[in-house]
């Protein structure tokens, strides 16, 4: 069965910028093989596939053009506001695989979602030499003030933070041996950061479990992000984040994030979205 797909960019206001996602507003017709399929012709890193529910809130699906993922920042970011359009402006409750997710959409296309709570991990050293084997890193490219661990908002990504900038922008990885690692250990991307300021990061998001060299923005990992600062002592005072993604593929995001002091409350991460226009 075929559905009408709309395309979107995410935590952008150009749609040759931020990460596009595909969204079905009702995908209550469509099998799991369907959303699939789907996700694999659109080919964008995620199609987000809305199930309106009878009291008004949402189920969704996500699904990458491998396999599917039980949480997508970008693609709720690009989802909701697409919802918005045809329905209304407002508070819309989502239903993950990960939990539910509460989104605000207002009316210049702008969406805060608040994650499911998030949790850190320690890194464990072995799978820390793998990863950095097979992103061709070495330990002293590390920013020593944030140690590697592992943060979850709703998918789990290692958090990876390079000493300098020119270390982020040299991003040659070995696909393959990327992919078997994330796969054993399930993880959704890896989060590599470089701080520039007290509230300014910048971030490059490998995605080859989802066959998907980069992720231009994400929203999943941000919010793990903000928690990971938090658990370290090294949020600013005013516990906000801005996150630039995607300038090393030409396609520029920003995310902002707001880290809660209660974090049951769930991370909060906005942004904007745009339609993509066909051709």
């Amino acid at each position: 069965m075929d559905a009408n797909v709309l395309r979107y960019s995410a935590f952008t206001t150009d749609p040759a910028g931020g990460n596009p996602a595909g969204v079905v507003l009702d995908a209550r017709d469509l099998s799991d093989a369907d959303m699939q399929r789907i996700a694999t012709e659109v080919g964008y890193s995620e199609t987000a596939f809305l199930l309106p529910r009878a009291d008004g809130e949402l189920d969704v699906r996500y699904f990458s053009p491998l396999a599917e993922v039980p949480f997508c920042g970008h693609a709720t970011i690009a989802a909701t506001v697409a919802y918005a359009v045809a329905h209304g402006t407002g508070e819309k409750v989502l239903h993950t695989r990960a939990g539910r997710v509460r989104v605000d959409v207002d009316g210049q296309s702008r969406a805060t979602l608040a994650s499911v709570e998030p949790r850190v991990a320690a890194l464990a050293d072995g799978d820390l030499d793998r990863l950095l084997a097979a992103l061709r890193w070495r330990r002293d490219d590390l920013n020593p003030a944030l140690p590697p661990a592992v943060a979850y908002a709703g998918a789990w990504h290692p958090i990876i933070a390079a000493a300098t900038r020119d270390r982020l922008a040299r991003l040659d990885y070995d696909f393959d041996a990327l992919a078997d690692l994330m796969a054993r250990c399930g993880w959704t991307t890896v989060n590599l950061i470089w701080r520039e300021d007290g509230q300014t990061f910048h971030a490059r998001n490998p995605f080859p479990p989802g066959g998907v060299v980069e992720d231009p923005a994400t929203g999943a990992a941000a919010a793990a992000l903000g928690a990971y600062l938090d658990s370290r002592d090294a949020l600013p005072a005013q516990r906000r984040l801005l996150i630039r993604q995607g300038d090393d593929l030409g396609r520029p995001s920003r995310i902002e994030v707001a880290v809660p002091a209660n974090l049951r409350e769930g991370v909060r991460v906005s942004g904007r979205a745009v339609k993509i226009e066909s051709a």
